[in-house]
Parts: C-alpha cells; structure tokens; sequence
C-alpha cells in the first residue's frame, strides 16, 4: 500500500502508471524477434507465428498459441501457404490471413475450422498488408493488394465482399492505413504522402485533418482508438495529431522530438477520460502522448507489441505483460499524496482504527462535518474495482465496510456486487487461467461472456463455479457450461461409447434447460453414432430425438420413439420420410409392423393418396375396405360404364368379405344406375346419381307415376315411405285431384292426418276439409284445429271425454268471441273431471 503510488507518471492533469500482469511463462529463446504476434483484447489469447516468411518445405514455421500469462495452448507447424496478418474474432478464433487472399480459421487450440477467400483477383496481385477489425456487425478483415486495390468483409460470419474505389496517384502499397467504422459502415483512411483519402464503397474522398502542423509532409503512421471515435496521425516531422475519428475535431497536436516512423501507435484513453492520449512505440522505448507538450518516456526490454483495450494498453514482450492506462479517477483522489479527498480521509480513518488511535474518529468527524461519508465510501468501492492486487483491494474494502458502519441508509448493493466481481476476476487473474481483466472490461465484457470464453477453453470446473457463486440461473449458467462439457466429452475417442454415455448422464443428471439431443448431434458429427443413439435414451422430448435418429438413418427407432410420443404429426414426419428412403414393399412391411404407424398412414392416403391406400388393402388381402374404396372410387366416375365398373368390383370384394348385405345394396345401387340411365334416354330427365329416394320424388313431380309406382315395387320401398313421398311432390305440384285420386286409392298406410296437414301448409283448407272426416278419432282434434275449425275440434274433444284435448281447444278460443264455445268446453271439462 505504501508504493501504490511508485510507478505513477503525471501527464497534463492526469497521472499514468504501468502495472506488471504477469512474468510470461513462456520459453521463448529469441523473445518475439522475427515472429508475427496477434493478441486478442479483453485478456485474450496470444498467437506468434515464428519466421513466418521460410518457405522450406524440411523447416516449417511454428504456429503457438498461448495464453495472455505464456501458458502453451496449441502448437502446430504451419504447412499452408505465407501468412501475412494474424488476428482474433470476438468469439476468440484466429484468423491467418495468406498473401494469396485466403484466410484460414482455427479454433483456440490449433483446430482448423474453415476458409474463405478475399477475392479470386487477390491471387495474382497479392496480400501486401491486412488488418482484423471489429465493427458493430462482427470481426471483419481488410486487405491491400499489391495492385494498390483494397478489398473489404465488415462480417467474416455472413461473407460479402467489397472491393473498394481506386485512390488517386497510389502505386503500390500506402504510406499507412486504417479501419474506420462510421455510421454503422466500415470506411478505409488512406495516405499516401501528406493526402488523405476516405473510401466508402462508392467513393474516394479527400480528407484533410484540422490543425496538422503545417512542418508535416508525409503521414508514416496512424491508428484508431478502441471504440472507432478517435484517430491519431503520426507525421515525419515527429508530431503527433489526435483528433476524433470523423477529421472534423482536433484533440491535441504533440512533437514528439522523434521522426523516424514508430512501430507501432495505439490509443491509451479511459471511457469518460477527459485527456487524448496516444502510445507509441518505437525500437527500445515508448512515448504517452497527451494534451500538453510533455510525454511520458518509457524503456522497452526486447521486441514488444501493444494491445490496445477499453481502459489502456497492455505491452508483451518475450519475458513480461504490463498494462499501461490512465490513473483511474477514484484511485487517483484516494491515493495521491496529500489527497484530502473523502475516500483518501476514510482510508486513514481506518489505518488509524486499526492502529487502536483516537486519530480515527478525527478523520471520521472532518468526512462527516462535510456529509460526504457515502462519497467517501463510494470511492473506495470504485478503486478497489481498478486495482488488480488483492491486498489494495482488500484495504480499500475494509475502509469501506468501516465507513458504511457510520451511515444508517447506505445501499450494500454496490459493495457486495463489487465483492463479488473482485473475487471472479482474481480467479480469472490467475496465471494458470490467464485472463487479465479489469473491471472495466469485465462490466463491457459481461458475465455470460466470461463464462462463455471460459467454456472455450474448457475451464469447466471454474466457470461452474463462477456460475453457482453469482447465482446465475441454471439455464444459462451451470446448465449452459454442463451442455459444452458433454459435447466435448463425445469427441473423446479413446473412452468407450458406455463409459461416456453413463458420465454424462450422471454429471448432467436432472439439470435444467440440457438438450441431449444436441450432444447427440455432435456424437454423431464425430462418427460415434451408438454413443449417439444411447444418449438419445436420456432426451425425454420425442420431438428432439426422431429428427436425429432420421439423419442416422434409423429410421425403425425413430418410427417407434415417434409413435410412443402420441404425436401424429411426428409419427406423420417419419412416414413420410420412410416413404421416401424405401422401396415400397419394404414401406408396407415396416408399416404392417406398426399398427398405429399404418392407422395414421392410412388417414393420410384417404385424402392424399387414393391409388396408395388401393395397394395397402391388396396387401393386407383387406377386402371389406377394397369394397368400400370401390364404392368411393364410382363416385368420382363420371361415365356410367366406369361407376358400374367400380360397383362391380366392390361387389365382387364383398362377396370374398362374406359381407351379403354390402353386396346386395351395391348391386341394387347399380341396378337403379342403369333404371336412371334409361330413364333418362327415353324422358330426358337427368336422373343419374340421384338416390331412390331423390329418383322416385323427382318421377312423381315432373308426373311420371308409372315409373316411380315401378321403382317403389321393384326395389320394394316401404308403403309409408312411398305415400309420404307421393303426397308431398303432389302437394308441391298443387295437383289437389290427383291427390284425391290417391287417398281413394286404397286405405292409406299413414293415415289421413297427413294429408290435411300437407294441405293446410300449402294453405289450401278447402281441400284439407275433404280429409278431416277421415281421420281417426285420435287424431280428429288435431286435423279440426288445423283447418281452423274450432267447433268441431270441441265437439270431437267432447265426444272422446279427454282433458287435455278439451285444454288445448280451450287455449285457442278467444274469451271474447267464442264465449258459448268457452262455457261448452269447460262444463264438458267440469263433467270429465267429476267422473
């Protein structure tokens, strides 16, 4: 605590200071001389690529990956082709982009993933420099060839190219370049000489930055800052012009008493920093480069890199890793010597505690007289989160616990969440894990992000327990971490398929939100597909395993997990790709097997598939359902000649049913065909496909009695039916004499009710009356009340003596009108009564 200050540098009003994050554990015997480095930001994994411009096929360059503390994680020579530019994604994949444009995609450990081109053009003229930039849609790459042409992928995950307009006079490769992302579109900053050029993927403009010193007559370096809002230039007279990256704002302008070109610039600004500064970097030793006109100096051990990040810049070379950032605001008021700050107050507030002196409450009255006790304590909570050793941590916390002692409405809230992120990023910290984050970075980065590059490098036991200690819900967290474990754990080829199914069962157990089906997926992506097929037995949804157990083409398991489901439309989905993957007769095997399958099947070909459902009553020797399909199948015949046809196969099918009544009515159907056929060639009446019942109705209406008096003897109709039939199309037809002809007849089979009814409805009581007599005396009431006739309908009531007859005569006579008849049917009702 006494030296926190020790390796502090003052520039303008702010304070830098360079923090050693680890003694890299690397062995490497040149340091990084003649390698190609790339590190990734946020903590991320180092690549060096050692001479990579040999090309002896006996000696080939070796391509490392470590991690950012120098612990080896991948090692293998590089047998493609020259590599001109190494870079990361945002998801931590490395990028090796060759000088024939084609850029090659490994995995953290050394695994190739895939490759895509630049462009077919790039082969012949050649990569001369590439840069691996990070835009809102993603990682994109940009390449210069050397026809001094520059080619463009703002997202290497969704691949399209642009090739950018020519700039003006360039031949060969540029004094310097940059990325720039503007207005969510990634331009590129171009000079040659003293120009600048902007180009979009339209046009080339011409740019001149404000204020460049006018001593500048060439422009040998520039760099963007980490979040694309600010550009720094670098000119051969040794200044330095920082500005935003639009070129429409100058920030500063410092010489830097240097001219030759630096090796390498990039932006050290905090975000909500109010000082521009800018590292450089040349052989030996580095500059920090703010407002004012001084610089900080500092020397370099061997060949060094800088990393550019959020809050700073980390510095590798061959023995350390150091970060270089602007003093945080809350560290630089508690910590800076004589700071009578209120953190820098209750820091000694609680030194004086523990030394057990009265010194204690004096600092504690003078933060308490200004009410800036909860000021006080929010410091020391917010440096605690900037610092990275574990003692200054904890010292700034305690000071905090003790402050928040004396406050009674203080929130805990920020102190326990800062707690906990300081003690996963000090996991992290570890040289064994390798991960310097800051907690600025690890707020930006954010916890599922952490956990997910953890999964990457398969910290499994780690992130699981970052996971249970914040709480994260188990979908996301544990679940999530156990879910890439197994589908690790399935590429591991010297354990058995048993062993390895039985340890994912029982690591993954109940877990929440665990799709085995997707670690099934990537056993069988691996060519383990009985280990695929176990662990499909732990997947409880059917819907996730029948898709898998199709693609590994067994389908007779998927067709049973589908049927066990009771979902149709699944059992459907495997049907229908059974049927397309066999030969038929092996289809309806399967099916003849499957009973439900073949239910459902059969459904389908009812609507779908006519001639389908044919061959799978053949098969089956189904006949009662051939019959039936025939008697369907006449119906959407057209030609009489095909209707019998089908008719008279559907008899011959019922026939070997031993089912006589289908027969009969299918032969009685095709016998009233050929009557309808006739018919209809002889009366012109268009009759055919008409029921009996419907042919008959229609030959009594158009008057063809005879014909239908043949009909109702042939196929002998019921004499109720008949009479009903003949009354009603008569009725219709008002032909009331023939209808009196036909009640003469002979007795009627239903009674003579229904003629005065079918009278009545066609409002024709003169001729409803001619029937009342001949109503039985049952129904007498009711045929006199029809044709309105109230006084015989009273007179019939009273003769039968019945109570409620006479009640419903009573109900329709009107007090007023029909008194005598009302004084009648209530005596007679009085009289029923008594007997």
């Amino acid at each position: 605590m006494a030296f926190v200050t020790a390796n502090w540098n003052p520039l303008g009003e702010a304070f830098y200071r360079k923090i050693e994050l680890y003694e890299m554990g690397w062995n490497l015997k040149d340091g990084l001389r003649e390698c190609l480095v790339a590190a990734a930001p946020y903590g991320g994994p180092i690549a060096l690529l050692k001479e990579p411009q040999r090309r002896s096929p006996s000696v080939r360059p070796q391509l490392e990956i470590y991690s950012s503390s120098g612990v080896a994680m991948a090692s293998f020579p590089w047998k493609s082709g020259v590599v001109k530019q190494l870079g990361w994604t945002v998801c931590d994949d490395l990028l090796c982009i060759q000088e024939d444009g084609t850029v090659l995609i490994y995995d953290l450990f050394g695994n190739f993933k895939r490759h895509f081109s630049m462009g077919n053009e790039v082969g012949q003229s050649q990569v001369v420099e590439a840069k691996v930039f990070h835009s809102p849609y993603g990682t994109g790459v940009a390449i210069v060839t050397g026809a001094s042409r520059f080619t463009l992928a703002t997202n290497i995950d969704d691949l399209k190219l642009r090739r950018l307009p020519e700039v003006p006079g360039l031949q060969g490769a540029p004094t310097c370049w940059a990325v720039l992302t503007q207005d969510r579109q990634s331009k590129v900053l171009v000079a040659t000489g003293a120009d600048l050029f902007i180009l979009d993927y339209t046009a080339c403009t011409a740019v001149s930055p404000p204020g460049l010193s006018p001593q500048a007559t060439s422009i040998v370096h520039m760099c963007v800052s980490f979040s694309y809002k600010y550009l720094a230039l670098f000119t051969d007279s040794g200044h330095v012009w920082m500005g935003t990256a639009n070129l429409k704002e100058k920030l500063s302008e410092v010489e830097t008493k240097v001219r030759n070109p630096p090796k390498q610039m990039a932006w050290c600004r905090r975000p909500k920093s109010q000082q521009p500064s800018v590292v450089i970097m040349w052989d030996g030793h580095i500059l920090v480069a703010g407002e004012c006109k001084d610089t900080i100096s500092y020397h370099l051990e061997g060949v060094s890199i800088l990393v550019p990040e959020l809050d700073g810049v980390r510095i590798i070379n061959g023995t350390h890793h150091e970060l270089l950032q602007e003093v945080p605001a809350a560290c630089e008021e508690i910590f800076k010597i004589a700071s009578m700050a209120p953190g820098a107050l209750l820091l000694e507030a609680h030194k004086e505690y523990e030394k057990e002196s009265q010194k204690a409450d004096e600092y504690l009255r003078e933060i308490k007289e200004q009410n800036l006790l909860g000021e006080a304590v929010k410091q020391c909570v917010e440096a605690a989160g900037h610092e990275l050793e574990a003692e200054t941590q904890k010292t700034l916390l305690r000071a905090a616990s003790f402050g928040k002692c004396f406050l009674s409405n203080f929130p805990p809230e920020p102190f326990v969440s800062m707690c906990r992120d300081l003690r996963v990023l000090n996991a992290v910290r570890d040289y064994t894990v390798g991960i310097p984050l800051t907690h600025t970075q690890f707020k930006q980065m954010t916890v599922q992000v952490l956990i997910d590059r953890l999964v990457y490098r398969k910290l499994y036991p780690l992130a699981i327990e970052i996971c249970r200690y914040l709480k994260t819900p188990e979908y996301q967290g544990v679940s999530r971490v156990l879910k890439h474990w197994a589908c690790c754990k399935v590429q591991q080829k010297e354990e058995a398929d048993e062993v390895i199914a039985r340890a994912i069962s029982l690591k993954l157990g109940e877990a929440a939100g665990i799709s085995y089906s997707e670690i099934a997926t990537k056993a069988y992506e691996c060519g383990r597909t009985e280990l695929a097929i176990k662990l499909l037995e732990f997947e409880p949804r059917s819907g996730e395993q029948v898709p898998l157990l199709l693609k590994m083409k067994r389908s007779q398991l998927a067709l049973s997990k589908a049927i066990e489901s009771g979902d149709t439309d699944l059992v459907y989905t495997v049907v229908t790709y059974l049927k397309n993957e066999m030969n038929r007769g092996d289809f309806f095997m399967t099916l003849r097997n499957q009973p439900v399958a073949l239910s459902l099947y059969r459904q389908f070909c009812k609507h779908q598939e006519q001639d389908t459902l044919k061959d799978l009553f053949n098969q089956d020797d189904d006949h009662q359902e051939l019959g039936n399909f025939y008697v369907k199948a006449s119906y959407k015949e057209k030609r009489l000649e095909a209707r019998i046809g089908h008719l008279q196969s559907a008899v011959d099918e019922y026939n070997k049913a031993k089912n006589e009544f289908a027969a009969k009515a299918t032969e009685e159907e095709m016998r009233l065909l050929r009557f309808q056929k006739k018919l209809e060639e002889e009366k012109g009446e268009s009759l055919v496909g008409f029921s009996l019942h419907d042919t008959i109705r229609t030959l009594l209406a158009v008057g063809l009695h005879k014909h239908a008096e043949q009909l109702y003897k042939d196929f002998r109709v019921p004499d109720k039916r008949y009479w009903w039939l003949k009354l009603t199309a008569l009725a219709e037809k008002e032909d009331w004499e023939e209808i009196e002809k036909f009640a003469k007849s002979k007795k009627s089979p239903i009674g003579y009710l229904p003629f005065v009814e079918i009278c009545v409805k066609h409002h024709n009581k003169y001729e409803a009356k001619k029937y009342v007599s001949r109503v039985t005396p049952e129904q007498k009431v009711k045929a006199h009340l029809a044709v309105g006739d109230l006084e015989g309908a009273a007179d019939a009531a009273i003769e039968r003596r019945n109570d409620g007859e006479i009640s419903t005569v009573l109900s329709r006579c009107s007090p007023s009108t029909d008194r005598a008849l009302v004084e009648r049917l209530n005596r007679a009702k009085a009289t029923a009564a008594k007997k």
